[in-house]
């Protein structure tokens, strides 16, 4: 098994791109392996780790289609409608609580 090549925080050569920047670039990595890695060091900790990607292997991001617009939205509209009350907030309801604020607000107020 090769070793990656690491570099220094900054100092990556020309032709790589960590994810991030392949997906401002309108690219994906498109099933290429990590081909290196930054390191950025930290006092107390381990270093900060990046992978970096090699640009002419990359592919071109998909497209959404209008399938996987309307999945995105019935996902979205899940995460906003309160199980208890079924009314859609606006809002994603946080999965700690479960339910919608004013439904906390009624169990607290019936507990009191």
């Amino acid at each position: 098994m090769a070793t990656l090549p690491v570099y220094r925080w900054r100092l990556a050569p020309d032709g790589y791109a960590t994810y991030r920047q392949l997906r401002a670039l309108g690219l994906r990595p498109g099933g290429q392996d990590v081909a290196a890695q930054v390191e950025r060091p930290r006092r107390q900790r381990g270093p900060l780790v990046a992978y970096l990607y090699r640009i002419d292997l990359a592919k071109p991001v998909r497209p959404m289609t209008p399938a996987r617009w309307a999945a995105l939205a019935k996902a979205n509209a899940a995460r906003r409608t309160c199980p208890r009350c079924q009314l859609d907030v606006g809002y994603c309801i946080p999965p700690s609580r479960g339910i919608c604020g004013r439904c906390i607000a009624v169990d607290e107020e019936s507990a009191a």
